[in-house]
């Protein structure tokens, strides 16, 4: 897998592979299809009162955890409330919670005080933090600790015993799992799991794992790097693709508190200057790699816009120029972080800068590897104190995908989140969302949240990529998803 498993607490580690582990072993109350939209997972049936405050949850019959007891609507509340202090849409559905109780067994009912129409979305979310349901004695665990039991009612079993860190990972098969009946689709449909074990080693160097495959030791690789693509690809005994065809978004944050991005309309230069085309051209070549998109929520997305997507996919310098002399722009540096050790962003900063050069900005570079990136963006210093004027990071599109997901909107001031812009007509339109019930409504505030990030220069995507994996022939049903998930999955006989 792309990088190694250190936590296997997926409430409280949101990193890809801790996620990857959780569905492994837990299920979901929904699912979201290939389509996005959500689908009832462990959920057999749920009802919404006409005033849009209760939701009525039936569990589907038959549903037991790994050591055989039954899954009970106590256990998905305790897993909710534990979710819900973590998960970002998690918390905003509890803040317009007042009550979420178990009926019986298999019944339980979320009271809230103001109508919303994403709870489902919610609990259907794939990424971030998904809301995998616990045993209530786990889910009891605070938030702050990592839970040390690991029983799921997911298709694997994790064998904890095998679990050597940083070495290996070993998932039995769930005997006694009762997929859904439908085909699956997406996150959703039926989970069967159809080998009887997966290991996952951990290979930290590409070119070993890409070897490995090759030799035939090992069946998938998650992440194969476009600069080893042909070795895959030239085996007939591999077959290479990309399973998540929205892939990751990459984009940048502008440091709102100091010169010269405390100025909206140096801000704005910098978005004309920058553009897509040029960057994604150079990090990943040629146009199969890659797909151009100024969408904020991402392309291929329920909340896709095109609101003022032009001022980030095509670079303008001579209108960065015009709103530069408007600035009365006076040649403050611009401090860009460069991170070396991903392959993914590795070429970006320095386009960056030049095509920030081009349109009359002073820049300067600092590299560094993405661990000490995200330690120098916490500093709220001038650049002059070891402070920095714009990042660059990316995230799975089904992480971003909506204003209650997406972290990159945010600009709450210097208590929100790195940039520290102070718009309050986002949260106004954030908030507007969680309680709108219609979803053409909230696709019109998604695409009014666009056009105020793009005005006021919070953030700018640089457009989409996906990984390529690569799997042995022999491998068949793999799902084409954002997380990677193995259930059914085959291998044929040697």
């Amino acid at each position: 897998m792309e990088t190694r498993l250190g936590n296997l607490d997926p409430i409280l580690s949101a990193a890809h592979q801790t996620r990857e582990h959780g569905y492994m072993i837990y299920d979901t109350l929904f699912s979201e299809d290939a389509d996005g939209t959500p689908q009832p997972q462990m959920v057999e049936s749920h009802t919404l009162s006409e005033d849009g405050r209760t939701y009525t949850f039936t569990l589907r019959e038959g549903l037991a955890f790994h050591d055989g007891s039954p899954v009970t609507s106590e256990d998905v509340v305790a897993s909710i409330q534990r979710w819900g202090q973590r998960d970002r849409m998690g918390m905003a559905i509890m803040g317009l919670t007042d009550s979420i109780t178990a009926e019986d067994d298999l019944t339980f009912v979320m009271e809230l005080n103001t109508p919303s129409g994403v709870v489902i979305e919610a609990f259907a979310k794939p990424s971030g933090v998904p809301l995998f349901i616990m045993p209530a004695s786990v889910a009891a665990t605070p938030v702050t600790e990592a839970i040390t039991d690991y029983t799921g009612s997911g298709p694997f079993m994790f064998v904890e015993a095998e679990y050597v860190p940083g070495v290996r990972s070993v998932y039995q098969r769930n005997e006694a799992y009762q997929p859904r009946s439908e085909e699956p689709s997406g996150m959703a449909g039926g989970k069967v799991p159809r080998v009887e074990r997966i290991e996952r080693i951990e290979i930290a160097d590409a070119l070993t794992a890409v070897n490995a495959l090759n030799e035939g030791e090992i069946d998938f690789v998650q992440t194969v790097p476009l600069d080893l693509a042909p070795l895959v690809e030239a085996n007939p005994s591999i077959t290479s693709g990309h399973l998540d065809e929205n892939g990751y978004q990459y984009g940048y944050r502008l440091n709102f508190l100091h010169a010269p991005f405390d100025n909206r309309l140096v801000r704005l230069a910098a978005l004309n200057a920058i553009g897509q085309r040029e960057i994604l051209q150079a990090q990943y070549g040629d146009a199969e790699n890659h797909m151009v998109c100024g969408a904020v929520f991402g392309c291929g997305t329920t909340y896709e816009s095109d609101e003022l997507a032009e001022i980030a996919i095509e670079a303008n310098p001579e209108e960065a120029r015009a709103l530069l002399e408007e600035a009365g722009y006076n040649g403050e540096p611009v401090m860009i972080l460069h991170v070396t050790d991903s392959e993914a962003m590795a070429a970006v900063a320095p386009v960056m800068a030049q095509q920030l050069r081009a349109a009359g900005f002073t820049v300067e570079m600092q590299a560094m590897d993405f661990m000490s990136m995200l330690s120098r963006r916490a500093s709220q210093e001038s650049v002059q104190n070891g402070g920095w004027s714009i990042f660059v990071t990316s995230w799975q599109v089904n992480e971003i995908s909506d204003p209650l997901r997406s972290f990159m909107i945010l600009a709450g001031g210097e208590e929100s989140y790195a940039g520290w812009g102070d718009v309050p007509e986002i949260q106004e339109n954030i908030d507007a969302f969680l309680t709108e019930p219609d979803l053409d409504d909230r696709r019109e505030i998604a695409a009014r949240i666009q056009r105020i990030v793009y005005e006021e220069g919070i953030y700018a995507p640089l457009g989409q990529s996906s990984r390529l994996n690569a799997w042995r022939t022999e491998v068949e049903g793999l799902i084409p998803n954002g997380p990677t998930v193995f259930w059914n999955v085959s291998k044929a006989a040697e």
